[in-house]
């Protein structure tokens, strides 16, 4: 039941990337050219966001645990450190280049294989330098 759940959200979450044109790194960058050519349409992909987020806390916080988990997995931390700055600024940064994140991106390798595989071979480097350094400085 958990896998096919999985599938199921995972599909829904792909669809509403396609519709909303998120998939698509000319309406991305359309959007984050505020100076420019600026195409504001995906505020209301942004709102949709927030709005299911809000109801998310709303069950979480009126439910024990959840449905098909044992407990609540939510962030403790709340400091800001300098991997959280170097983090987030590479990740915009790297949207604002290429258009992508990583959901999207990996649309990217049927959509558009050439960038695709460009994306997705940035990504990886990236998780995996990030997991070498985050493993390092833990030994």
């Amino acid at each position: 039941m958990y896998a096919i759940i999985t599938f199921l959200t995972g599909l829904l979450f792909g669809l509403g990337l396609a519709i909303s044109e998120m998939t698509n790194p000319a309406v991305v960058i359309g959007f984050l050219d505020i100076f420019g050519n600026w195409n504001p349409s995906l505020i209301f992909v942004m709102g949709g966001a927030v709005a299911i987020g809000m109801i998310g806390y709303v069950i979480r916080n009126r439910r024990s645990k959840p449905w098909l988990a044992d407990k609540w997995y939510v962030p403790t931390r709340r400091d800001i450190d300098k991997n959280l700055v170097l983090g987030a600024g590479l990740f915009g940064i790297g949207w604002g280049l290429s258009g992508y994140c990583p959901g999207p991106g990996l649309t990217a390798l049927t959509n558009n294989p050439m960038e695709g595989v460009y994306f997705v071979g940035a990504l990886i480097t990236g998780s995996a330098l990030f997991h070498f350094q985050n493993h390092r400085n833990n030994s």
